[in-house]
């Protein structure tokens, strides 16, 4: 794989993400993440409908607002996607999401983020001029301390939508997932895209 490897990386440039990936960097993380859960899903489905059970899914944040390259984000999107034309098939049956903000996993883990910066930055200069990737690099190593360590949040969650008689549609644990990312999926188009560039790479002598 390429530089997606390392982990995701937000806030980098769609096209500059494009120079390098390809199309089995974003089949991988497909297969796992996507396919794979649908696959469960529908091989399970005829003994969830014979006992009236529920389907639960996990997706994202990142479902819901798109902030980096790679095939992670597209993938949630999937999730979302498939999860809510389940719902509808399913009728009665209910069918939950849940949509963690960031918490502290190996996803999150600063040396792999950085390591990542770092194969990206070298295969930049092969084509550009020097590109500043500190800012970035920063904000996202910084995640060890932001990031939520208490997983029970999650797991609460996924508790409530499959034993509550009154389960939801939608789970956002976290406090960045509900007064930040998703207020965010909530903005014009324009003014998300100002918000996630404004943390992006750029070439060093930009003025």
């Amino acid at each position: 794989m390429g530089p997606a490897q390392g982990g995701p990386l937000p806030s980098l440039f769609p096209g500059l993400w494009g120079l390098w990936l390809t199309k089995q960097d974003f089949m991988v993380m497909l297969d796992v993440n996507l396919l794979g859960m649908v696959d469960v899903t529908l091989q399970l489905l005829p003994l969830v409908r014979k006992t009236k059970g529920r389907v639960v899914n996990v997706s994202s944040v990142m479902g819901r607002v798109s902030l980096f390259g790679g095939g992670y984000c597209l993938s949630k999107y999937g999730v979302e996607a498939f999860s809510d034309s389940l719902r509808y098939v399913l009728g009665q049956r209910p069918v939950a999401v849940i949509e963690p903000g960031f918490f502290k996993t190996n996803v999150t883990k600063p040396e792999a983020i950085s390591q990542g910066y770092k194969t990206l930055e070298m295969e930049v200069a092969l084509y550009l001029d020097s590109f500043s990737f500190g800012t970035g690099e920063k904000a996202v190593c910084s995640m060890e301390t932001s990031c939520n360590q208490d997983l029970s949040l999650v797991t609460d969650c996924m508790e409530h939508a499959l034993t509550s008689c009154h389960p939801r549609t939608r789970y956002s644990p976290g406090w960045d997932a509900k007064f930040f990312y998703l207020p965010m999926s909530y903005l014009p188009t324009f003014l998300m895209d100002l918000m996630i560039y404004y943390g992006a790479p750029r070439p060093a002598k930009a003025l």
